[in-house]
């Protein structure tokens, strides 16, 4: 009997190319998932094929609507753009697997009537039972019992008032295709039962729905997640009898993306872990830029000892014959630094804007900004660019120059130097000397220089340390000469001050 791949299987390539990302709405938004959407956004791109975005929402008991905004909601931020699906519409909607129930029994019709699936009544005692009574383990599940009922048996069961369910023929020989990523497998004879793809009561299961989808829709590349691998074996089996069925007329490819494992030991990164979830990660301070830029080094490589590269550089060299099977480990601070080196790529005035909503979520911002505060922003940002791997960093260290009462870290206050005082009253004496209307960083930087410097002998680095914690009440912050011309003489004057009457 055959064992090569099935001969029907697509050959589309270039803009034949339609790849599709299917989530369920349960949970939130995790960074497996995300990856798995940037290889086939990707792949789409790379092919100038099309990219389908749908929804399997048929578990009532888990599927929520706000699930559902939260999935829109992340590829919308990440800028994983789509050509059909949700919230696009498309020549294959509904794009809900919810809303496609006609369509699926319609399938199943065709289905019964070429032969492909056959009634099943078996409960799972009863397999269990004939399992027992034959010496067969019960791990291996349905016996394939009710393939050969007569029509008299069936006629029975239907009398005892049972509803059956639907099973498909699967070949009795070794099913093979060859994977994208990991080349040959092949599924050996016997290796799995006859399955169900229809409940009794007509419920369409994942086994059905899933395949079905991507035969009416037309995907040709399926580029999903290693997990999911042992159930290619069923949706080949089903694909036969689709193209038997004459619902479709091709087998898609399959690419089993490697595992991404957490950050010790050989488990899968959990959705409970903190480094899988995606919004938190984005209230940490991701761009997009950065994540999906380290997400794509998750079993892919744009070149040796290479890590930075933008996501149009992606696109133009990722091909998915070239993902790595090996599983893949998160590491929470390369994906920072990766973040922190796109943060610097983004002109002064992206990062700007982008810093905009942390600020305000820190309290340092309101919901409308004044003109002053736009300024500040604008003249501020510079100062911390190249200074910050997380958005979520600038809120600590530029939150001082937008208020009045400054709060100083304790950590900044016990590093301060026994001559904190002195050090101070110099740096206050140096800076009234200096005229208002030249208080520049240059300036500030000399007046300082010549009183902590020159005229206490003291090293930079112990000169201007309780002057920084002064302004900004932290021991790092933004360069300090240029933080006091943006405060100001009089401000930058009234909080060495303040802290002059603090530590006495």
């Amino acid at each position: 009997m055959p064992s090569s791949p099935h001969p029907r299987t697509t050959t589309a390539a270039g803009a034949d190319v339609r790849v599709r990302f299917c989530p369920s709405p349960t949970g939130l938004p995790h960074v497996g998932m995300v990856r798995t959407a940037l290889y086939n956004w990707a792949y789409a791109r790379h092919t100038g094929g099309k990219m389908i975005f749908r929804v399997e929402d048929t578990d009532a008991a888990r599927d929520s609507e706000e699930s559902y905004r939260q999935l829109v909601d992340a590829l919308t931020w990440l800028e994983i753009d789509w050509d059909e699906g949700v919230e696009k519409g498309g020549p294959h909607e509904p794009y809900r697997q919810s809303q496609r129930g006609e369509i699926y029994a319609g399938v199943l019709q065709k289905l019964i009537d070429a032969g492909a699936v056959y009634e099943s009544y078996s409960t799972a005692e009863e397999i269990d039972a004939r399992n027992e009574a034959a010496g067969r383990a019960k791990q291996l599940g349905y016996d394939n019992f009710d393939r050969t009922l007569t029509d008299e048996q069936k006629a029975a069961f239907r009398a005892e008032g049972r509803e059956p369910a639907w099973r498909v023929r699967v070949p009795e020989h070794d099913v093979t295709y060859v994977d994208l990523i990991r080349g040959e497998v092949t599924f050996p004879a016997g290796s799995f039962p006859d399955f169900v793809v229809v409940r009794a009561g007509g419920q369409p299961l994942y086994t059905f729905t899933n395949p079905v989808d991507d035969a009416l829709m037309g995907i040709t590349h399926v580029i999903r997640g290693e997990d999911l691998m042992p159930s290619t074996a069923r949706q080949l089996a089903l694909y036969a009898a689709l193209i038997d069925a004459g619902v479709t007329d091709f087998v898609p490819r399959f690419g089993h993306m490697p595992l991404v494992l957490g950050e010790t030991g050989n488990k899968k990164l959990s959705k409970r872990d903190p480094q899988a979830d995606l919004f938190l990660q984005r209230e940490k301070g991701f761009i997009h830029e950065g994540l999906l830029n380290y997400l794509a080094l998750l079993g892919w490589s744009i070149g040796p000892d290479r890590d930075i590269f933008s996501l149009e550089e992606f696109t133009a060299a990722f091909d998915i014959v070239n993902v790595n099977p090996n599983p893949a480990r998160f590491d929470q601070k390369k994906a920072e630094s990766i973040n922190g080196d796109h943060i610097r790529m983004l002109a002064p005035d992206d990062f700007a804007a982008r810093i905009v909503p942390y600020l305000r979520a820190a309290g340092v911002l309101g919901d409308e900004l004044t003109p002053e505060q736009s300024a500040l922003i604008a003249a501020s940002a510079p100062l911390v660019q190249e200074r910050v791997q997380l958005l979520g960093e600038v809120p600590g260290m530029l939150g001082f120059l937008f208020t009045d009462e400054l709060t100083y870290a304790e950590d900044a206050l016990s590093a301060l130097p026994a001559n904190a005082g002195e050090v101070l009253v110099a740096s206050v004496g140096a800076l009234e000397l200096v005229p208002e209307a030249e208080f520049t960083a240059a300036a500030v930087q000399e007046a300082l220089s010549t009183a902590l410097i020159d005229g206490l002998g003291l090293k930079p680095r112990v000169a201007y340390g309780p002057p920084r914690v002064a302004i900004s009440g932290r021991r790092i912050s933004p360069p300090l000469f240029e933080s006091m011309e943006l405060l100001g003489k009089a401000e930058s004057i009234r909080r060495l001050g303040a802290l002059v009457a603090r530590v006495g």
